[in-house]
């Protein structure tokens, strides 16, 4: 008899996770001040800083308790200056949302903006670059999944080296399932999430920063929790400044090792460009449009037309009855567009049912 599957989660994150990662769960109890939890943790430092080439010789990986948008915010405040500027490149949510933080935190910037379905504004980032040299650092968001567009970052770190300005790359959603050039794109750090590409669960975040930084660098942080520099000297020996989430990180080095031994992030990479590319076609094929052009898309997630006849809530509801979750657009994409990821563990079965699916809704309204 097969096995029912679970409510499939085809939302940006959290992903839909594997037996063995939800069964690892069951592990006992365990104390983050105990030695056991810090060797797990060393673990999962080595390994997070592993995935991508030039990784583990010049990067350290620091790991805090909370969203992806916490290890954004640890690393603009411990990391841009005081007296620093930060050029933000924003073409959706989340470039907007560094743009928040580096308010917030009352620190320098100038903010190049597109609207939500273009592409980065290259050209004005560069004038911005020529011209004022008071810009120390640049930001962008990899994989924006307010549409799901995939940014030119060979052309941003092709700026960021041409004018020696480091990048702090926010690789939520991109990170173990895109293409990351860490020296080529002049990265000095990039902030990222267990509950993604690595297929963990939610409550652990990651830092990856450079070992020079760190260790001639002074901390910016204007914030206690967030500041990168105190988890640098405390996760050497594999502790932490604050309670950590244990059983996440149990469920993260699981996820990883399963990661590791599927093929990486180029595995994974390919595994979720052919699942985005088929849901693409076969839903236009049944008259649901796409929102961006093909080639603008990442590999995990898919942004569309709303159906006509159909609002978002009736969408969501309908699949929702059928176990499975998609994503409404943000701000004033509500009304307009729905998204579908398709990172977490999900089976060639599963896109069959959900484009069965979609079928049944669409002859329903004809």
């Amino acid at each position: 008899m097969t096995k029912k599957r679970p409510v499939i989660l085809l939302n940006p994150g959290p992903v839909t996770i594997s037996d063995r990662v939800r069964e690892s769960l069951q592990r006992e109890d365990m104390c983050h001040r105990e030695p056991d939890f810090a060797a797990l943790m060393l673990d999962v430092k080595k390994r997070l800083a592993a995935i991508y080439e030039g990784g583990s010789e010049h990067f350290e990986a620091l790991v805090m308790t909370g969203s992806g948008t916490c290890a954004v915010e640890a690393m603009i405040s411990s990391l841009l200056p005081s007296d620093g500027k930060l050029l933000v490149i924003s073409n959706g949510v989340y470039g907007e949302r560094i743009a928040s933080m580096v308010k917030t935190h009352g620190k320098q910037m100038v903010l190049v903006k597109s609207p939500w379905p273009d592409p980065m504004n290259l050209a004005e980032a560069e004038r911005l670059l020529k011209e004022d040299p008071s810009i120390t650092h640049v930001s962008a968001i990899h994989n924006e999944t307010t549409t799901g567009r995939l940014n030119d970052l060979d052309a941003l770190g092709a700026l960021c080296v041409t004018y020696n300005k480091p990048m702090l790359l926010d690789a939520v959603s991109s990170f173990g399932g895109e293409r990351i050039e860490l020296e080529k794109w002049n990265v000095a750090a990039l902030a990222s999430t267990a509950n993604k590409c690595i297929h963990g669960i939610p409550g652990l975040n990651f830092v990856l920063v450079r070992k020079d930084l760190l260790e001639q660098g002074k901390s910016a942080a204007a914030t206690l929790y967030l500041d990168l520099f105190a988890y640098y000297q405390k996760q050497k020996e594999g502790f932490s400044p604050f309670t950590q989430a244990t059983h996440v990180a149990v469920a993260l080095q699981e996820a990883l090792k399963e990661f590791e031994e599927a093929g990486g992030w180029k595995t994974r990479n390919e595994r979720y460009r052919e699942l985005s590319v088929r849901i693409r076609a076969e839903l236009d094929a049944m008259g649901i449009r796409r929102f961006l052009k093909e080639d603008e898309y990442s590999s995990m997630l898919s942004s569309f037309h709303l159906p006509e006849g159909y609002s978002y809530e009736e969408l969501h509801d309908e699949l929702r009855k059928e176990n499975f979750i998609i994503y409404a657009g943000q701000g004033g994409l509500f009304h307009s567009i729905f998204r579908i990821a398709n990172m977490g563990d999900l089976f060639d079965a599963d896109i069959d049912r959900l484009l069965a699916v979609f079928r049944r809704l669409m002859d329903s309204r004809k």
